[in-house]
């Protein structure tokens, strides 16, 4: 009585069975997990949470706490009981109390404590099997026999009436026992094979987790790399807009001094103004003739060449200031492009241009070049001398050693591929026009950048070509395979593996540029024209700022400057090429070119 009253305390009061992972609600109540998780389940919608036993109500869903104690009840309770308990089975012949059943007889289709199977008949008859509910199904349905043959050939548990007498006479037949083995058997065949499919497929899972654990890695060490690199791109974005903004603030600044300075001048002017306004007005209300005419001659009270020395001073103030403006936000329009683009770079530290002579050979210095650093011609001009005797090694380290004749020829430019805005004096000088020439589009011709490429290719030999500047602004000049782009953004010499090229901008800055890689020159070279050494067959070319200046002696010199050598192997033939920028005159002079 005492395992039946205990028994009862154990039943979860919502699935009537004993607990199973039993938790505790707030109000003392305990249930199974599963049961009472459902229970809450449905309650989710109403907004508020009550106890199956007591109706207590929780605005918020419980939270489930485990009774460990109760869980440790459970488990001893069962372990003392007998296995047949689990399954709910009970004497048939105990009324008073629930008592688990120890067996049941097919025959009398009972099931019997052991108590009452002490007393149980011991007939052959009388089969005992371990306790069931289902008894019928171990009886034929035909014959009211016990089971015990199996047919093997309709897959049937049969008796003895059927397999003597019944339906199933002749078929061949086994004795339960030895079919359930065989059975069996198939089934631990069968299981072998499930097994080894599951562990094959653990692994196959283990295999895609770790391979989407590297995946993870991966994208989490993309991840951090973009979000370095872009809070980079906003660092230098940010250290961009203080340069220009700063810039643009000097130049307002530089702009505005002698605007203030002649403010200040036109108001000390307006005061002596309103002085002789004043005493005018003063000689006009004056009565007297006499005063009035003894005064001074006002002819020159109101001074023209004053007048119109102050206008000419107000109209250069005027175009100082829109000039340094319109500059500026050039500037500011260029940068923006070079950034869509994606080919506005860093200043490049991979070369060095020191004004030091250190390391220049005798030769150099004769020769009127030397490396990083301005030498004169000597007196016998560089360009009209003939030395055939050197070597190799000097033409290969890039000195212009004999490379010039006294006869030159005019490079003459293309006009079937200038672009729109590009004007050409006799086809040798270059400029920028505001006017569109109208041109054709074709196919040779830019279309988006203002250049133009020269008639004559470049396919072999050494070569020097001379471009005067004129003092210009905003321009680009150096050679290029015919093959480059005719237009977008990568149709700009420099800014592709085509082309090669020196630029100047605002402020006299300058870059040599070569597959959108650029690399900044110290600003303010003086530079009057460029040169560009090319040796074809040796795969260089080199970039040379020329500064015409007068010595001592009253003579023009011209003075010369390794800037870098570019080396390639060349695949196509070289054209000159020229770019000519927005808002500037007449950027190129002639370009003569001196062959050996």
């Amino acid at each position: 009585m005492a395992s039946a009253d205990l028994r009862k305390e154990l039943d979860c009061s919502i699935c009537l069975n004993i607990y199973t992972d039993p938790v505790t609600l707030r109000c003392g109540h305990n249930f199974c997990r599963v049961c009472i998780d459902r229970v809450l389940d449905t309650q989710e919608g109403s907004g508020v949470y009550t106890c199956p036993e007591c109706r207590a109500e929780c605005q918020e869903r419980p939270v489930l706490i485990g009774n460990i104690t109760l869980c440790n009840i459970v488990g001893s309770f069962l372990s003392t009981q007998p296995d047949n308990e689990e399954t709910g089975i009970f004497c048939t012949y105990c009324v008073d109390s629930p008592v688990p059943a120890a067996k049941s007889c097919l025959m009398c289709e009972a099931s019997l404590c052991d108590k009452h199977l002490r007393v149980h008949s011991k007939s052959a008859e009388h089969v005992l099997y371990d306790p069931t509910t289902s008894l019928g199904n171990r009886k034929c349905s035909v014959h009211k026999k016990i089971l015990e043959y199996y047919c093997t050939e309709d897959a049937a548990c049969i008796c003895v009436s059927c397999s003597l007498a019944g339906e199933h006479r002749g078929h061949q037949v086994d004795m339960l026992d030895v079919a359930s083995e065989k059975k069996k058997e198939k089934l631990r065949n069968v299981l072998q094979k499930l097994t080894t499919k599951r562990a094959d497929t653990e692994i196959r899972v283990q295999s895609l987790q770790e391979r989407r654990r590297e995946e993870q890695e991966k994208a989490a060490g993309v991840k951090e790399r973009v979000t370095a690199l872009f809070r980079d791109i906003r660092r230098q974005l940010k250290d961009l807009e203080k340069r220009v903004l700063s810039e643009i603030s000097r130049q307002v600044e530089c702009a505005s001094l002698p605007v203030s300075d002649l403010i200040q001048q036109l108001e000390i002017k307006k005061e002596e103004l309103s002085r002789k306004m004043r005493h005018i007005e003063e000689l006009c209300n004056k009565s007297d003739p006499l005063t009035v005419l003894q005064e001074a001659d006002t002819g020159d009270l109101c001074d023209t060449e004053d007048r119109e020395r102050h206008d000419d001073q107000v109209h250069g103030v005027g175009d100082l200031d829109v000039g340094l403006i319109s500059e500026t936000l050039h500037t500011l329009y260029d940068i923006t492009t070079d950034i869509k683009k994606g080919i506005y770079m860093q200043e490049s530290t991979d070369i060095s241009l020191g004004v030091s002579t250190a390391g220049n050979t005798e030769s150099d210095v004769i020769t009127g070049i030397t490396r990083g650093n301005y030498v004169p011609e000597p007196a016998d001009k560089v360009l009209d001398v003939n030395t055939s005797g050197n070597t190799e090694s000097d033409i290969i380290t890039g000195k212009i050693i004999g490379l010039y004749v006294h006869n030159s020829t005019d490079i003459l430019m293309d006009v079937n591929t200038a672009g729109t805005h590009i004007y050409l004096d006799r086809n040798i000088s270059v400029s920028w026009s505001d006017n569109n020439q109208n041109r054709p589009e074709t196919p040779e011709r830019f279309q988006h950048y203002n250049q133009v490429l020269s008639i004559r290719i470049f396919s072999s030999g050494r070569h020097y070509c001379h471009v005067n500047l004129n003092y210009s602004k905003w321009w680009s000049v150096g050679m290029c395979y015919p093959s480059i782009d005719r237009r977008g953004g990568q149709s700009y010499i420099g800014y592709n593996n085509k082309s090669w090229a020196l630029c100047q901008g605002l402020y006299n800055k300058y870059s040599l540029i070569h597959d959108s890689k650029e690399i900044r020159l110290p600003d303010n070279i003086p530079c009057n024209a460029v040169g560009i050494y090319l040796d074809y067959e040796a795969g260089q070319l080199s970039f040379y700022a020329v500064h015409q200046a007068h010595t001592h002696h009253g003579t023009q010199t011209n003075f010369y400057r390794h800037l870098h050598t570019f080396t390639a192997t060349f695949t196509e033939p070289l054209h000159a090429a020229l770019c000519a920028g927005k808002e500037c005159s007449k950027i190129f002079g002639n370009v003569r070119s001196w062959e050996k």
